[in-house]
């Protein structure tokens, strides 16, 4: 009788195993057997809750177990096998068994099987993937303001992510491109950290403006994760020279001043007239150059020199003296005012007039009327009064003093 070789039968046994295996670990033995478990993958954050589902198609009153990553029973059915309070029951059927871990730690994770008791034994796989949450970035390398056309070098660091974080860096709303992402592995940890470096070259635009440091990752939203630093640049003044009145008169007093946007503000002023030397009579005082009485002769261009330390800048400013008789308003500004002053002063005289005309309207009708009753009442009685006295006693008596006298004509 022939026996297979040794060799034959371990290979065969082997094969059967591998393909088991995938078999078991893909999910798919059976494909159409109502009672093999149905798990999935699923991928949570430090700190976060998890939730592991079994189903199966179809009861035979077998019970449904989980078991951690190694191997230890968490529930097997209704019954709790392991004392972990963040592991809590969640659902059980006679069709499901679903359990949730909270406060998810990165030992958590790894895969966990899933058992129906029948005969034979049936198990389903589901990987927990448990993601490292980064920390706030740190920006280091800008200790003091940077001197305009400089360049600034920013490192921005974050540890704790897993998988490693990608890090942005933004001025503004404009993103930019800083040297690629430099990732260490943390002894003895099973996280990382990231760091990267931006090198810019500032520019007076950059003052007050904010550089950020943001952190992409799966377990963050966007923009979660940010650090910002501002940068101060140092510039040399931008020069004008601001008059006190655009129109100038001669005899009037008057002054400039030297006006300087740098960074710092600037500490020293010298002013001069181009071609010619500062009228006797113009007095400097720091920014400002005044004139007590300005003449004709003043005419001319002023320089301003103003430094602040990084840098010399200068404005200039051309001065006109007006002649003092000159009218120097503006006409059109002139006639516009006249016509409006016109314009109300009519309206008033209009509305005047119109009150004056109704007042002499009333008042005529109101004597009209009361003359036409002082004839008929005062009147009657004293047409053949012989004196003032008798007519008075007369018109007092009324009508009926009139009616005794009647007169007749023949």
């Amino acid at each position: 009788m022939a026996f297979p070789s040794a060799p034959s039968v371990l290979w065969s046994v082997s094969l059967l195993t591998v393909l088991l295996a995938a078999a078991v670990h893909s999910n798919l033995i059976f494909d159409d057997d109502p009672l093999q478990p149905v798990t999935s993958d699923e991928t949570v954050s430090v700190g976060g809750t998890v939730t592991l589902t079994c189903r199966v198609a179809e009861s035979d009153n077998s019970s449904l177990q989980w078991s951690n990553t190694a191997q230890q029973t968490l529930y097997f059915g209704e019954k709790r096998a392991l004392r972990d309070n963040r592991i809590q029951l969640h659902r059980s059927t006679s069709t499901e068994l679903s359990i949730t871990i909270a406060e998810v730690q990165l030992s958590d994770e790894g895969e966990y099987t899933c058992s129906i008791f029948t005969m034979p034994v049936r198990t389903a796989r589901a990987t927990v993937t448990v993601l490292g949450v980064p920390g706030k970035p740190q920006i280091s390398g800008y200790e003091d303001a940077v001197q305009e056309g400089g360049k600034v070098t920013l490192t921005c660091t974050s540890a704790g992510s897993k998988p490693p974080a990608r890090l942005r860096w933004y001025r503004g709303d404009q993103e930019l491109q800083g040297r690629p992402d430099v990732v260490e592995s943390v002894p003895g940890d099973p996280t990382y950290r990231v760091s990267s470096e931006l090198t810019l070259e500032v520019s007076r635009d950059d003052d007050n403006a904010l550089v950020t440091c943001a952190v992409d990752h799966p377990s963050l939203a966007p923009g979660d994760k940010r650090s910002e630093q501002p940068l101060r640049v140092l510039f040399t003044p931008n020069v004008y020279i601001h008059p006190e009145s655009d129109l100038p008169r001669e005899g009037e007093k008057f002054h400039l001043q030297c006006m300087g946007n740098g960074n710092p503000e600037p500490t020293t002023y010298v002013w001069e007239k181009k071609d010619g030397e500062l009228p006797p009579l113009a007095k400097i005082d720091g920014a400002f150059l005044h004139f007590e009485f300005l003449n004709k002769s003043d005419n001319g261009v002023y320089l301003c020199h103003a430094d602040n330390g990084i840098g010399n800048s200068q404005g200039e400013y051309t001065l006109l003296v007006q002649d003092a008789a000159d009218n120097i308003a503006d006409p059109t500004a002139m006639t516009t005012s006249s016509g409006v002053d016109h314009a109300v002063i009519g309206g008033v005289v209009a509305v005047i007039v119109f009150i004056l005309l109704c007042l002499l309207i009333v008042l005529g009708r109101y004597l009209i009327r009361h003359k036409g009753t002082y004839l008929t009442h005062e009147a009657k009685g004293s047409d053949d009064a012989p004196d003032c006295d008798t007519a008075i006693i007369n018109a007092e008596g009324g009508h009926s003093a009139a009616e005794d006298k009647k007169e007749y004509f023949i």
